[in-house]
C-alpha cells in the first residue's frame, strides 16, 4: 500500500461511466446508496464519445447533404451543394460535448462520487484506483462492472494512419474519395452509408452471405439495394486478407470464391466486432468467472459468481447495444438495493441507423417457429402510408408476429423511415402483454408513420382497411 492511502469506504463501486456505468450508479444513489463511479477516458464512454452519439450526428449531416443534392423528384434542385466537412465535425463534436457535460452533472447532481483512473481489483471488496501520479484503495460492499468494449484488430490489419477503427473514421478531417468497410455489420453498414451520402466510393466486405446477417432478408435487402443506388459495392463471402499502406492510400487484398483480388482506396475501415474490456481489471485475483472470451458470468440480476459483485453490457453475453447496458444498470442497483429485480431481453430492440432504418424487437418468425410457437407474421407496406407517401419514403414495411391462439403481441420488425422510433411502440406492446386487438383499437393520428402499426395489427386479425386481404 501507498503511504497516505487510507482506504475510502463506499457503498457501491461502479467502474465506468457508459450508458451501462453511469445509469446504474444514478439509479443506486436514489435508491440510498453511496455511489462511486471510476471512469479511466472520458464520462460518457464509447457511446457518448466515439459510438452511438457521434455516429448518428454523421449521419444526420449525410442525409442532409443526400436529400439537398437529390430531390428533383418533389421539384427541389439545389445547386453547388458543399460540405465542409471540418464544420460537420465541429458541430459532432458540440452534440457530444454537451451529452458528455449532462452526465457529468447529473452524477454530481445524485452525489456520485466521481473518480479518475485506472481500476484494479485487489479482493471481493477492495479496489485500487490508479493514475499516473497516485493509488487509492476503496473498500466496497458491491460492485458493478461496466467496462464496455473495444473494437476488435485483425492481425493483417494493424489499426495505423489509414487503417481505422470505427473512433477513427468517426474523426476523419476531410471526405475520403474512397473507403473499403471490412465488415457488413451494423457499425460497418452505417458508417459506410453515411460516408456513401457524403459522396465517397464505399466498397464492403463481408465474410458471410449476407450484409446484417441478425436482420431477416427482406429487411438487409432493403438496405442493400439502397446502397448500390449511392455507388456502393457488396462484396459477400469475401476473406479480406491483408493491406499494403503508402503515403496517398491502402491497397485493400481479399479472396472471394477462390480468388485473390485488390482494390485501392483513400483507407480501410476496420469493423468486424468487438471484444470485452475484462482483461485488465485484476478480475483473476478475485475468482470472477469467465468464458473464453473473456465475457463475465452473470445470472439473472447480473449477479457474477462472487455474491457482491455485478457486471452489466458489453462484458457479460448478449448484443453490443447501449440501451442494453442501461437497462442492467437499473437491474443491477436495484437488486444491490434490496428489490427483486431481474432480467428479460424479449422487450429489447435492436437498431441499425441504415437507409432505410431496421429495427426488430422480440421474436421473428422464424424464432417462434423453432421454439414451436404458432404465429400469424402480418405485413403491412409504407407505400400504402399516406405519411410515408408525404415523406417521400416508401420503402418498408411493418411486420408484426401475434400468437395464434390469442392475437398476443411477442414480436416486430420495421424496415422503414424512423424505424427506430416507431419500435419503442411495438416493444410497449410486448411488455404490456398486449394483442394485435389492442394495437388496431389504439387511435393513432392522422397522417402519420405510427399508423403503419395499427394497419399491420389490422392485417393480423384479418381486417385491414388500407390494403386489400
Amino acid at each position: 500500500m501507498v503511504v497516505g492511502d487510507f482506504p475510502i469506504e463506499t457503498d457501491t463501486l461502479v467502474i465506468g461511466s457508459g450508458p451501462g456505468g453511469y445509469v446504474a450508479a444514478i439509479r443506486a444513489a436514489q435508491l440510498g446508496q453511496k455511489v462511486t463511479i471510476v471512469e479511466k477516458a472520458n464520462l460518457g464512454g464509447v457511446c457518448l464519445n466515439v459510438g452511438c452519439i457521434p455516429s448518428k450526428a454523421l449521419i444526420a449531416a449525410g442525409h442532409r447533404y443526400e436529400t439537398a443534392k437529390h430531390s428533383d423528384s418533389i421539384g427541389i434542385t439545389a445547386e453547388n451543394v458543399t460540405v465542409d466537412f471540418s464544420k460537420v465535425q465541429e458541430w459532432k463534436s458540440g452534440v457530444v460535448k454537451k451529452l458528455t457535460g449532462g452526465v457529468e452533472g447529473l452524477l454530481k447532481g445524485n452525489k456520485v462520487e466521481i473518480v479518475r483512473g485506472e481500476a484494479y481489483f485487489v479482493d471481493a471488496n477492495t479496489l485500487r484506483v490508479m493514475d499516473e501520479n497516485s493509488a487509492q484503495t476503496y473498500n466496497f460492499k458491491n460492485a458493478i462492472i461496466a467496462t464496455g468494449s473495444r473494437p476488435i484488430e485483425i492481425p493483417a490489419f494493424k489499426y495505423s494512419k489509414r487503417v481505422l477503427d470505427s473512433t477513427g473514421a468517426l474523426s476523419l478531417q476531410e471526405i475520403p474519395e474512397r473507403i473499403v468497410v471490412i465488415g457488413g455489420g451494423y457499425i460497418g453498414t452505417e458508417l459506410g452509408g453515411a460516408y456513401a451520402n457524403f459522396g465517397t466510393q464505399v466498397t464492403i466486405l463481408e465474410g458471410t452471405d449476407e450484409i446484417l446477417g441478425g436482420f431477416e432478408k427482406q429487411m438487409s435487402a432493403l438496405v442493400k439495394r439502397n446502397l448500390k443506388k449511392k455507388g456502393a459495392e457488396i462484396i459477400t463471402k469475401a476473406l479480406a486478407k491483408g493491406v499494403e499502406e503508402n503515403e496517398n492510400g491502402v491497397i485493400v487484398k481479399y479472396e472471394v470464391k477462390g480468388e485473390e483480388k485488390s482494390i485501392e482506396a483513400d483507407y480501410v475501415f476496420v469493423m468486424v466486432g468487438r471484444r470485452p474490456n475484462t482483461d485488465e481489471l485484476g478480475l483473476e485475483q478475485v475468482g470472477i468467472e469467465m468464458t473464453d472470451r473473456g465475457i463475465i458470468k452473470t445470472d439473472k440480476q447480473c449477479r457474477t459468481n462472487i455474491s457482491n459483485i455485478f457486471a452489466i453490457g458489453d462484458v457479460i453475453e448478449g448484443p453490443p447495444l447501449a440501451h442494453k447496458a442501461s437497462y442492467e444498470g437499473k437491474i443491477a442497483a436495484e437488486v444491490i438495493s434490496g428489490h427483486h429485480s431481474e432480467i428479460d431481453y424479449l422487450g429489447i430492440p435492436a437498431v441499425v441507423f441504415s437507409d432505410p432504418e431496421l429495427a426488430s424487437v422480440g421474436y421473428t418468425e422464424q424464432q417462434a417457429k423453432e421454439e414451436g410457437i404458432e404465429v400469424t407474421a402480418a405485413k403491412f407496406p409504407f407505400a400504402a402510408n399516406g405519411r410515408a407517401l408525404a415523406l417521400d419514403a416508401t420503402d418498408g414495411f411493418v411486420k408484426l408476429i401475434t400468437r395464434k391462439e390469442d392475437g398476443l403481441v411477442i414480436g416486430a420488425q420495421i424496415a422503414g423511415a424512423s424505424a427506430s422510433d416507431m419500435i419503442s411502440e411495438l416493444g410497449l406492446a410486448i411488455e404490456a402483454g398486449m394483442t394485435a386487438e389492442d394495437l388496431a383499437m389504439t387511435i393513432h393520428a392522422h397522417p402519420t408513420l405510427g399508423e403503419i402499426t395499427m394497419e399491420a395489427a389490422e392485417v393480423a386479425l384479418g381486417t385491414p382497411i388500407h390494403i386489400v386481404k
